[in-house]
């Protein structure tokens, strides 16, 4: 068998060792089956929450743990093909080394990871900037964009909250991505994103420029430490009406909460009633203010080292041209690609593992 295919599943399995080593992959299967150990004892569900939380632990362990395993038994067993000499295996074994390639090349992007929640599901939320119509289809593409994105990478999608716009497109959406790494991936997502194209709602087929804002939380509901007081809340009740767009339930009561203390206003509607509504809400609204208490102390940290950090949260991040060319960009990274619609259709995973080595070295810089 070719000694270059060897050489090949080698390095890789080198690589991985190295990063199951940084990641501590076994210390979290060790602690993933003590957990499990105490699960299987007679009396763990006599303490139905915390046997619910400890549950919660193994599986989010074992997401972690099962992928790293898994690679590194493929990469075992390709060496012991490797090893035989009978030729007729090497299609098959060239076919499965290229597969564990590309496995190498998505294991080691998430273990490049470093934010305490980026294994979180996330809460996404899209506002149509000023523009009016313009805004408000740019709104839905954006939508249909990230939607697109989650189909093709295996997550799951709620839609939490949705309002149309008047003529067409939508005012703004929230919704919950679910799966693994859902919040590190999106990350690089939160910020203003401006569209320049020749415009379908003007008559004189005019070229306009359009902005819409993305914001991002991780949906942590069980171990946000952040106390709301009652009487800081606003508490209003409503009929969920427009057509709601993909997965939304039908519902006769959605919840909105307005924060006094901040103005941050969270509202749901795709819950059975208006008591989940209301908790879904409040789960929302604590995920928000931990965000927001972390860009205060990342600016803090920011200002001490004497970094500029308000391109990091509002401003312009991504350019998308359709006209008078095609192009995306990114403003921050210079990532760029010509081709416009492939991004549109949701092929994001090159400007976000972009994003995450530009977040890496930046806060090298910082730690520096």
């Amino acid at each position: 068998m070719s000694q270059v295919m060897i050489n090949r599943l080698s390095a890789m399995k080198t690589e991985v060792d190295a990063l199951m080593s940084r990641l501590d992959i076994i210390g979290k299967n060790a602690q993933m089956e003590k957990l499990e150990a105490i699960s299987a004892m007679s009396e763990f569900w006599n303490d139905r929450e915390n046997a619910q939380k400890t549950m919660q632990e193994i599986s989010k362990l074992r997401s972690q743990v099962a992928p790293w395993k898994a690679l590194i038994s493929r990469i075992h067993d390709a060496l012991e093909l490797s090893e035989v000499s009978d030729e007729d295996f090497i299609d098959d074994l060239t076919a499965e080394v290229d597969a564990i390639t590309k496995e190498v090349e998505k294991m080691s992007l998430q273990a490049m990871f470093t934010h305490p929640y980026d294994s979180e599901n996330a809460i996404l939320a899209i506002h149509a900037g000023a523009g009016g119509t313009d805004s408000q289809d740019w709104a839905m593409m954006l939508e249909r964009m990230y939607l697109r994105w989650t189909e093709q990478n295996g997550y799951k999608v709620d839609i939490l909250e949705r309002s149309d716009g008047e003529e067409a497109g939508i005012k703004s959406v929230m919704m919950s991505v679910q799966g693994l790494y859902a919040y590190g991936y999106l990350r690089s997502e939160q910020g203003v994103h401006r569209l320049v194209r020749l415009s379908p709602f003007d008559a004189a087929n005019r070229r306009h420029t359009s902005f819409v804002k993305v914001e991002l939380w991780p949906d942590i509901q069980t171990d946000i430490n952040i106390e709301i007081n009652e009487k800081d809340l606003r508490i209003d009740t409503y009929r969920a009406s427009g057509a709601g767009g993909q997965n939304v339930q039908k519902n006769d009561t959605a919840v909105r909460i307005t924060h006094l203390p901040t103005g941050l206003v969270v509202t749901c509607q795709n819950q059975r009633s208006q008591m989940q509504n209301r908790e879904r809400a409040l789960q929302i609204l604590k995920a928000r203010l931990f965000e927001m208490e972390r860009l205060k102390q990342e600016s803090q940290l920011a200002t001490l080292k004497g970094e500029n950090m308000n391109a990091e949260w509002g401003n312009q991040i991504r350019s998308y041209v359709l006209h008078p060319y095609q192009l995306v960009k990114d403003h921050r990274t210079d990532y760029e690609v010509g081709n416009s619609q492939a991004v549109l259709d949701g092929r994001l995973n090159d400007f976000m593992e972009s994003y995450l080595r530009y977040q890496i070295e930046r806060m090298n810089t910082l730690q520096n």
